[in-house]
């Protein structure tokens, strides 16, 4: 496992941070569950959030199915491709 340190320049290339967003209005946001007990409804609360505050619309929730595992490549192309950022939980 390698933690990273989502405050400082990563030494290599390959993580980088994703530009700040300039507005949430009306984006499309993703979830993205990890399968844990209270993920879901975590994620599905939150989501809700930025409905109300922000005019956001939610992607259908994708499951990854494994909490100790990073989503597959057709799991990510998936949130890529119908949402504008996105929202993980660990709902334990």
């Amino acid at each position: 496992m390698q933690l990273v340190d989502p405050t400082v320049q990563s030494p290599d290339l390959q993580n980088a941070r994703a530009p700040k967003l300039a507005s949430l209005q009306g984006l499309t946001v993703g979830l993205l569950s990890n399968g844990k007990l209270n993920a879901e409804l975590l994620l599905r609360e939150t989501a809700a959030l930025f409905v109300a505050r922000h005019g956001c619309t939610v992607a259908e929730l994708v499951q990854k199915g494994n909490a100790s595992a990073p989503a597959g490549p057709e799991r990510i192309e998936t949130l890529v491709a119908h949402c504008d950022f996105l929202l993980t939980a660990n709902g334990d």
